[in-house]
């Protein structure tokens, strides 16, 4: 019924279009010429007075024509002056006019008319034979589609119909999505939790404060302190530094007072002691940067330019790649002797980036900078195998040793530092960005695998093959990939995120320091020597970056779960300790509190119950033991390296 009824429009709309009559000359009666008739005498020889009805009938039928052609010449036939200003109001409606350049001008400066010339009613005549082919094609279009409508069933027709309708819902679902969803409320007990990590962080200090103050760390069973071969032989208070800024930031003041005493009047670099380059740097400088940086306190900047200066010396290698230790007195430096052929380790000589730039940058002395950029240099220029780091190289030779590499212990940090480097510059260090995206890309081609039960794992690659096994150390990862996700190549800031997620894969709850997906097994540990758990961060710092990239509940759901879980197997009188088989029921305690448990682990659960704005991740980088260093605005100085800021 509809095709028919616009067919009929159409058709009947032709002769209006077509029409091109003029209207014929018609002179009023008072016009013509008619002999006088004289009153008294006769005009004709047989004059009658009166006509014959027949004649008045002929007289009546030539009047009446008369008048209906007058009626009709004046209601229905256009004249030429019309036709010609329908024609041009035609024309605008159907055939759009567009401007010449020059806003309708000849060059003469004379304004184009349309309709005027002969050049016009030439264009007409071929627009109006346009419009009539187009006409006469919607025409033959639509009684061909009523043809085919015709000839389907009914069903066919419903079908249709139902497929229209669908896609009617669906266009306006997409011009109209509806209300959003609300941002789910905020947790009732989010201060309790916060409160409840407050008072962990307080028992393990004061535990340390009654039984081990002054040594690097805590026996939390024998209750006295304790030390590892990374600080030597001397006291230096690792746990005092490890956990100041942790301190500060939970507002326990009192307990932040009492280390700031003690490192102005006992923290001494000169001991005849060897330490570990990497583990002094990010816990002691890195510690002392963030109090200083927090506080304010010039004595925490002023110990930590001291003892990278002690650490100046481990340089002093024939490639510029530092010794993995240091003695703090005589500046003699050498390598772990189970390291591949006595070599360097990536994740060490590779972490001294951030701690190193801001000494430059408090001190104005540039050889911080230049001593980890000559390490960024190099490393640019060897090959790598599969686009990989391998862990391990010679700072006599330059080369690289065993070809093992990992993003959990040995090589993590490095892959950190170099993302960090780029967001501590204000997003200018453009050479360690793509260091980082050319890493990752690798990455996630060789490492980067799917168990058989679905889970998401970075595995290790030794000699050109891949080691189904992922440590404790490389849950770190997904917060990492979270972090880099902006800024991403190829717009896959989307996919590294939910690579960072893994839905579980990449993080798991707390667990064993390595476990294998291999030969059946899901994410389980073996070996006896894998099974412990010392009160590592990874797990909860990635759960910390998740909650502030995506506010999903399940990350603070699993980071309460973790920290009742240390409250509930770790915690003992005398402070936290590590234990040695997470599957068993009743664990046995590995009797030490690890300085970092301070630095790290309590202070990232912490902050996953903080709002938003406490130490934003736009203003403050955290180095690799969680200490909040912050982002350089460096305005006009441009560093090697670096372009100089776009914002």
């Amino acid at each position: 019924m509809t095709v028919v009824l616009l067919t009929s429009i159409t058709v009947g709309l032709q002769p209006l279009f077509l029409s091109n009559m003029t209207t014929p000359a018609l002179l009023p009666l008072s016009g013509r010429r008619i002999p006088t008739l004289s009153p008294g005498a006769s005009s004709f020889p047989h004059h009658r007075a009166t006509l014959r009805l027949s004649e008045k009938f002929i007289l009546l039928l030539i009047l009446s024509a008369f008048i209906t052609l007058c009626f009709g010449a004046f209601f229905f036939l256009p004249d030429n002056s019309k036709h010609k200003r329908f024609d041009l109001g035609l024309e605008d409606v159907l055939i759009p006019h567009i401007d010449s350049p020059k806003e309708g001008k000849h060059a003469s400066g004379q304004v184009v008319i349309h309709g005027q010339g002969g050049h016009d009613e030439n264009r007409h005549r071929e627009e109006e034979e346009s419009l009539r082919d187009k006409i006469r094609a919607d025409h033959e279009r639509a009684l061909q589609e009523a043809k085919e409508k015709l000839r389907k069933s009914r069903e066919e027709l419903q079908a249709e119909i139902q497929t229209e309708k669908t896609k009617v819902v669906e266009d306006l679902k997409k011009k109209d999505p509806g209300p959003k969803p609300l941002p789910p409320p905020p947790e009732p007990d989010v201060k309790e939790k916060r409160d409840k990590i407050r008072e962990m962080m307080k028992h393990a200090w004061d535990s340390y404060r009654q039984y081990g103050w002054g040594h690097n760390e805590l026996k939390p069973i024998a209750k006295k302190g304790h030390s590892t071969n990374i600080f030597g032989n001397s006291q230096l208070g690792a746990s005092i530094v490890d956990a100041l800024d942790t301190l500060f930031i939970m507002g326990l003041q009192d307990e932040f007072k009492d280390g700031q005493e003690w490192i102005e009047q006992n923290l001494d670099f000169s001991a005849n002691a060897e330490v570990s380059v990497f583990e002094v740097n990010i816990r002691f400088i890195g510690g002392l940067l963030a109090a200083y940086y927090l506080s304010g306190q010039e004595v925490f900047k002023m110990k930590a330019v001291a003892l990278a200066e002690k650490l100046i010396p481990a340089f002093n290698t024939p490639t510029g790649i530092p010794w993995a230790m240091v003695n703090l007195k005589t500046g003699v430096g050498r390598n772990w002797g189970w390291a591949s052929a006595g070599s360097s380790i990536l994740a060490e000589f590779g972490t001294l980036h951030m701690e190193f730039v801001h000494l430059t940058y408090l001190t104005g002395n540039p050889v911080y900078y230049q001593k980890v950029m000559h390490i960024r240099k190099l490393l640019a220029k060897m090959d790598r195998p599969n686009g990989l780091y391998p862990n391990y190289l010679n700072p006599r030779t330059g080369r690289w040793g065993q070809h093992h590499t990992s993003v959990g212990g040995l090589g993590d940090s490095f892959y950190e530092y170099l993302l960090k480097a780029w967001l501590m510059s204000d997003k200018t260090d453009v050479e360690a960005r793509k260091a980082y995206d050319d890493a990752i890309e690798a990455i996630e081609r060789h490492l980067i695998r799917k168990s058989n039960g679905g889970l998401t794992f970075i595995g290790e690659w030794k000699n050109g093959h891949l080691e189904r096994k992922m440590g404790h150390l490389a849950c770190f990862a997904g917060g990492m990939l979270a972090l880099g996700a902006d800024g991403s190549p190829d717009d896959k800031a989307g996919h590294y995120l939910q690579l960072g997620t893994g839905e579980g894969p990449l993080i798991l709850k707390l667990g064993p320091e390595a476990f294998k997906f291999d030969s059946g097994l899901e994410a389980v540990a073996v070996r006896q020597n894998e099974k412990y758990y010392i009160l590592r961060p990874e797990v909860i710092e990635t759960y910390w970056y998740m909650w502030r990239f995506t506010h999903d509940p399940k990350y603070r759901q699993w980071g309460w779960e973790a920290a009742q879980a240390i409250d509930r197997f770790c915690r003992v009188s005398g402070g936290f300790s590590g234990v040695k088989d997470v599957y068993s029921s009743n664990p046995t305690y590995d009797d030490v509190q690890q300085s970092f448990f301070l630095a790290e682990t309590l202070k990232y659960l912490y902050l996953l119950f903080s709002n938003d704005d406490l130490l934003p991740l736009e203003t403050w980088v955290f180095n690799t033991e969680a200490h909040p260093l912050p982002v350089l605005h460096l305005g006009n100085i441009t560093l090697p390296g670096s372009e100089p800021s776009q914002r």
